[in-house]
């Protein structure tokens, strides 16, 4: 399917459907100016129903905005997600898939909502560097990260934060020592909790420690992170980035 968008001066979006058939829209999705565009694209689309009869509708959305929004965090305060959700839904597309969402949330509130893996990217950091063993950060990516590892036939040690008289902590559930470690985690903002996870994991002697992540953002850039990781891999699903320091892979 094949389409144009134009945008005016005043940042209006107007979408025109060249031809007929099938409809499959990708996008990275990361603001709502993607979504306006992709509402404007399926509306066009749907302006002719007569000619699109017995056709399909997808979209693909690399990195869906608010999608760590997942619920309702104080009294009063919006739950975004959902109004993201409730937005994509009103498009009614027949399938809409999801480049590893942060939670499960996101299929749930997303009508016809299909997961797409990040195995395939995770396997190239893993081959990459040389089959080391994989780090969950938290608890919250143990479960994901354990698929990986079964499917890799990697080693997996899982990491937890807790904290001692008040004041944070890093354990580790297995032994690192000499070891190559790659972090795998679904999205980095700023990068401070892969940083103290990099430090502590040479601490405890590994020898030496690359992350991946789905969804990279570094908002901070990466001189803090240099300090302690060896080599970040990454997909463009939120940005291309250009340096030696990142090793991006293309899915956008």
């Amino acid at each position: 399917m094949q389409y144009e968008l134009k945008e005016f001066r005043d940042g209006q979006v107007t979408a025109k459907v060249l031809q007929k058939g099938d409809l499959e829209v990708k996008v990275r999705g990361n603001s709502y100016t993607d979504l306006f565009k992709v509402a404007s694209i399926k509306e066009g689309w749907d302006s002719n129903p007569r000619a699109n009869k017995n056709s399909f509708s997808s979209l693909n959305i690399a990195c869906l905005i608010g999608q760590r929004s997942d619920r309702r965090f104080s009294e009063n305060e919006s739950f975004d997600l959902k109004v993201i959700a409730n937005f994509i839904n009103s498009m009614g597309f027949d399938e809409v898939k999801i480049f590893h969402p942060h939670s499960d949330v996101s299929l749930a509130l997303i009508e016809n909502a299909v997961r797409v893996s990040h195995s395939e990217y995770v396997k190239q950091a893993y081959q990459a560097e040389g089959q080391p063993v994989l780090v969950s950060p938290d608890a919250g990516a143990y479960k994901s990260t354990k698929v990986l590892a079964d499917e890799f036939g990697a080693d997996l040690i899982p990491s937890n934060k807790v904290r001692v008289n008040g004041v944070p902590s890093i354990s580790f559930q297995g032994d690192v020592k000499g070891k190559n470690c790659l972090i795998v985690d679904d999205l980095a903002d700023g990068g401070r909790t892969f940083k103290q996870l990099a430090k502590a994991l040479k601490e405890q002697g590994a020898k030496r420690v690359t992350l991946y992540v789905s969804h990279a953002q570094f908002n901070f850039g990466f001189d803090e992170l240099r300090k302690s990781l060896d080599n970040i891999y990454c997909t463009n699903s939120y940005k291309d980035i250009e340096d030696d320091f990142v090793t991006q892979f293309k899915v956008v």
